[in-house]
């Protein structure tokens, strides 16, 4: 679906904040560049200031958004999940680090784990409306960063078939990974042909600072041809201007600052203008995921990508609900709605994520899949050709039957211009209590105990299984991973 007509900016707002954007890359910079990617900057153009903050000029800015890639396929495990990203094409996924998640059986948050990591993403590949499956929980039952890092690739790559994408740590987790990477994708140097692992970065601190550790593992994902997913993730009102317009510019330059280091480093690398500025309640300083701030920040941030014509990453769906109730329903709605309509290339953590990103939930991914459904259907918006706007159709009917219920042309729309819900109930309301009065959240539940009852992933053969487990210290036991073992 290709969005783009919800502009929350005008052409000359547009103009202005992309100025700002130029002059604080050019005259503020950012501090805390790590020594490797000083020296590659320095050597193609750029300045170190007395201060110790690295400038990009105004021409190498330029210069990078002209020549860097507009479009790129991200690659699915399985190359049915492949898509193509870029030219205000809509797609929504996961995200999101949430360290609870609520228990499906006891309905009460507790520490999520390596196995929640996997249980989410079988239950995602079974999902056709969340196209990606980026972790969405951190899983809390290993003891290093290390051992995280590869249990949540690990756990992610067995889960499910689609893109998935990973926050590694620093350089040592991503080289630690490759050899997992190639062996699923059929040998050594075989993901490289067809990077289907994102890695997730975090390459500044706002504001206006890199992250030391993380631009490593920037570097490091860069040269081993991963798609990267450059997030500045500043709160307005906290680590980023309070006003709207200042912080969606700080987010821009911050992300172009990542974006131009990785064109340095490989100008065809994959990057995705990840703009990710948050809100705050400013009443008490914490994060508010679910607020109308927050749509028209994510909105206006997709709108300044399409700018300049990048592929892009907003979040939306971030609800401040702890449960998936009518008000996570209303602000996933309105966050999810803003974003594609402005056309945002990938919609980040749109599905299954509460409390501002501090939990998550099961059954909430069945239900945010039945609305992006529903929101995706709107962005494909009203069709207008020789066929729809037909006066022989209508003049047919209205001469003939009285009713379109037997024409052709509904036979045929309804199968290409509608959308049918697997949740959200359309019975009279005596069918309905005839069946049992079920609200749409106990339905979610079955679909998620259906699925993950039966649903265990065999992509990847159990000899490179061994392989993997021989070669890394991977805790999901593998009869964890088999259906019959009384979990689900």
């Amino acid at each position: 679906m290709v969005g783009g007509r919800y502009r929350p900016l005008t052409g000359p707002e547009v103009e202005r904040i992309h100025t700002l954007v130029l002059d604080l890359l050019a005259d503020l910079g950012l501090s805390q560049i790590t020594p490797s990617l000083e020296a590659r900057a320095v050597a193609a153009g750029c300045e170190v200031d007395g201060a110790g903050r690295l400038r990009f000029p105004r021409a190498l800015v330029e210069d990078v958004i002209a020549r860097t890639r507009r479009k790129f396929t991200l690659h699915g495990i399985d190359p049915a999940h492949d898509l193509e990203i870029g030219g205000q094409r809509v797609h929504a996924g996961t995200g999101g680090a949430a360290p609870t998640i609520m228990d499906f059986a006891s309905g009460k948050y507790r520490e999520s784990t390596v196995a929640d990591l996997y249980d989410i993403a079988r239950l995602v590949d079974r999902l056709d409306n969340i196209h990606w499956y980026h972790r969405s929980v951190v899983a809390r039952d290993t003891k290093t960063i290390l051992d995280l890092d590869i249990n949540t690739t690990y756990a992610c790559l067995s889960g499910t078939t689609k893109s998935i994408a990973v926050s590694y740590t620093d350089s040592a987790s991503v080289r630690a990974v490759m050899p997992m990477l190639d062996a699923v994708a059929g040998g050594e140097g075989k993901f490289r042909e067809r990077p289907f692992c994102t890695a997730v970065c975090c390459h500044v601190v706002p504001p206006m600072r890199f992250a030391t550790e993380s631009c490593d593992a920037l570097e490091a994902a860069v040269e081993a041809g991963m798609p990267i997913l450059l997030v500045a993730a500043g709160q307005a009102g906290a680590t980023a201007p309070a006003a709207l317009a200042g912080a969606v510019a700080q987010a821009c330059a911050e992300v172009l600052a990542g974006l131009i280091l990785c064109n340095i480093i490989d100008p065809n690398c994959r990057g995705i203008f990840a703009t990710w500025p948050f809100v705050s309640d400013l009443r008490t300083g914490a994060m508010s995921g679910g607020s109308g701030e927050q749509a028209l920040l994510s909105a206006a941030c997709a709108q300044m990508a399409a700018f300049y014509d990048l592929p892009n990453s907003v979040p939306a769906g971030m609800t401040d609900s702890k449960l998936p109730d009518m008000q996570s329903g209303g602000e996933k709605g309105y966050t999810i709605s803003l974003a594609a309509h402005a056309g945002a290339s990938m919609i980040h953590e749109s599905a299954g994520m509460h409390g501002s990103l501090m939990g998550t939930s099961f059954e909430s991914y069945a239900l945010d899949n039945d609305l992006l459904g529903a929101i995706l259907r709107t962005v494909k918006g009203v069709e207008v050709n020789e066929d729809t706007v037909n006066f022989e159709v209508i003049r047919d009917v209205v001469l003939g039957e009285g009713h379109y219920l037997g024409h052709p042309q509904t036979y045929t729309r309804m199968k290409t211009d509608y959308l049918y819900p697997q949740i959200a109930d359309r019975r009279s309301i005596s069918a309905w209590e005839e069946a049992g009065a079920r609200d749409a959240r106990e339905i979610a539940r079955d679909q998620v105990s259906a699925i993950l009852a039966d649903h265990y992933p065999s992509h990847i053969p159990e000899a490179v299984d061994r392989q993997l487990r021989d070669a890394f210290n991977i805790i999901l036991p593998r009869d964890r991973m088999r259906a019959g073992n009384g979990i689900w």
